[in-house]
Order: C-alpha cells, then sequence, then structure tokens
C-alpha cells in the first residue's frame, strides 16, 4: 500500500487571482493620483482654522509634485493603465501652479539692485557676511535679525559702499542713494519693521524692511502662525496706505507666497522672483533650502531679474533683485 507525500509548497495562485489582486493596486494608485490632484487644485479649500493646516500644506506645496515619479514607478509595476493615466491630473495641477517656474523669467536693464538678508542672530561671523554683501554691487541692501551685539560690526564693514543707512530695532537699510524718512511701516511692529525713502533720479521710492515672526509646528499646536499673520495683515494695511507711486517690500516674511496668509499682499504687490527668477528661489535652510521664505515684492517698478546671492554663515541665503522703471 503506497501513501500520498502532500505538497511542501503550496500551488501557485491562479493567474486570474494575480490579475485581480494587480487590478486593485493599480485603482489603489490610481485613487492616490487623482488625490494628489485634487490637493494640487484644491488647496485653497483645506480649512485653516486649528492647527492652519491649510497654511502648512501651501508652505511645502512645489513639493508635492516629487509624489508622482513614485507613484509613476508604483503603475509602471503594477502594469496599470489606470493609475497611469489618473497621474495626468497631478501632473496637469502642477504645472498650471509652478510650470512657469522652471523656465528663465529673467531681461535685461536693471536701474537698480536691491539685496535682503536674514543675517541670522546667531551668525558667527558678521564681518565675513558685510564683505560678502558689498562684494554683491547692490544699490540697497535690507538686513533682519541684526543683534545689538553685531549691528556695531555691519555698519562699520557697509559704511565705505553704503553712505547712508537707517536701523530700527532688528532691521536696517544699507543704501547708496540719498534717504529720508525713516520710521515705523504703520501699525507693524517697530522694532521688525521699518519704511525709508530712498532718492533715486527717476524719482522717490518708498523701501520696507521687515522680518515677520517666527511660525512654530508641533504637534499639539500644529503650524502656530496667528503672530505671523497678524504681522501680515498689518503690513499689507500699511502697504495699501502708502501714497508712494513705486514701493518695494524687502525681508524674512517667515513664509512662501503659496500661504493664504498674504493674500492681501499678492494682491497689492509682485513677487520680483516670481516675475523674473528661474526655478523657485528657495532661501532657508541654506544648508538645504526647501523653501522661500525671503521676499522681494514690488509695485510701481518692474522687476528685470531675481536670484539667490551665495550662502553666508546666516541659515537664510540672501535674495536679490534688478528693477526698472
Amino acid at each position: 500500500m503506497t501513501s500520498t507525500v502532500p505538497p511542501l509548497t503550496s500551488p501557485a495562485p491562479p493567474r486570474a487571482y494575480r490579475r485581480t489582486r494587480r487590478s486593485r493596486r493599480g485603482l489603489a494608485l490610481a485613487a492616490m493620483a487623482l488625490l494628489l490632484g485634487l490637493l494640487l487644485w484644491g488647496h485653497g479649500w483645506i480649512p485653516n482654522g486649528a492647527g492652519h493646516l491649510g497654511s502648512l500644506v501651501e508652505t511645502f506645496l512645489p513639493w508635492y509634485g516629487l509624489a508622482v515619479p513614485v507613484l509613476l514607478a508604483g503603475a509602471l509595476c503594477r502594469r496599470s493603465v489606470a493609475a497611469a493615466a489618473a497621474l495626468l491630473v497631478p501632473v496637469v495641477a502642477w504645472l498650471s501652479l509652478f510650470g512657469g517656474q522652471l523656465v528663465d523669467r529673467s531681461g535685461p536693464g536693471a536701474r537698480l539692485t536691491v539685496v535682503s538678508h536674514n543675517v541670522g542672530a546667531a551668525n558667527p561671523d558678521p564681518a565675513g557676511t558685510a564683505r560678502d554683501l558689498v562684494a554683491s554691487g547692490a544699490d540697497l541692501v535690507a538686513l533682519e535679525e541684526l543683534t545689538p551685539q553685531a549691528t556695531g560690526t555691519y555698519q562699520a564693514g557697509l559704511a565705505r559702499a553704503y553712505p547712508y543707512h537707517a536701523v530700527r530695532g532688528t532691521v536696517g537699510l544699507w543704501s547708496r542713494l540719498p534717504l529720508s524718512d525713516a520710521g515705523p511701516a504703520g501699525a507693524m511692529d517697530p522694532s521688525r519693521a521699518m519704511r525709508a525713502t530712498v532718492a533715486t533720479d527717476r524719482g522717490r521710492l518708498a523701501v520696507y524692511v521687515v522680518h515677520l515672526w517666527s511660525v512654530r509646528v508641533s504637534p499639539g499646536a500644529g503650524f502656530s502662525a496667528d503672530v505671523r499673520d497678524a504681522g501680515a495683515e498689518r503690513l499689507d494695511r500699511a502697504v495699501a496706505a502708502d501714497p508712494a507711486e513705486r514701493a518695494v517690500v524687502l525681508g524674512d516674511l517667515n513664509g512662501t507666497l503659496d500661504d493664504r496668509a498674504f493674500a492681501g499682499l499678492t494682491a497689492r504687490l509682485r513677487s520680483a522672483q516670481d516675475v523674473a527668477g528661474q526655478g523657485f528661489g528657495f532661501s532657508w535652510p541654506a544648508t538645504f533650502p526647501v523653501a522661500r521664505i525671503d521676499q522681494i515684492l514690488v509695485r510701481g517698478v518692474e522687476p528685470t531679474r531675481a536670484w539667490n546671492l551665495p550662502a553666508t554663515d546666516s541659515d537664510h541665503l540672501p535674495v536679490a533683485a534688478g528693477i526698472r522703471w
């Protein structure tokens, strides 16, 4: 009598079963692609109540495009036509939002070069940073996060190239051209914002130097941005009430312009980077920039070029723009 020995391994699943499982995974990838597209198209619908979730999403909005090649790789592995087709939605959404920043929009003819730099309160070499800023050849240099210990060093290092300057609290403006009317910027914190008038050969230019309060991200509070947002509203009101035909806002706004908190400002002012830059111009953190929170915004003048300067010993990159009118 013979006995049947059971097989040591289970039989391979039927081909139809494998096709069904692959199809289900493909549909899951397609659903994720559609959700990604919905996030990009409809980020403004995300509620911004407790935790400022909408602002948090918008701060890093360009980076969500990195999910597209990941989903595409999954679609190819699963041989899912549905998933590959669904990826057209986030691709079109991302290109509609950011495709224009992939080309060089700079042009010739700048009459004035402006620079804004958060020099960093912990900067170990303010003298070196001052030398780097002088080497930029800028006509106007706005500095944020000045400290009582380092302000004198910046004044000494910039004095020869920039005979005119004004400092209020932690912000300052250095200029090759005469300055006047240096004072508060509307109802903003006087230690973190100032307004001055620059006399140019083409008329007066109102210049704001601003450092909005930082935001915080924590598990309990989410994206804490109330103080920053209040500062953005005050800046918007100050610019709106300013009778100057031409104005430039320079500073660390501690937020990207995709953030809805800056909707008022972006309705009145244009970003030099968006008009005349190339790429996203990420400025923070300097070691591996992931967001442009240092801004140059203009009204009544035409940006011709926008770019980032080489890193200093700050945790921010300096940002620069050429303007004309």
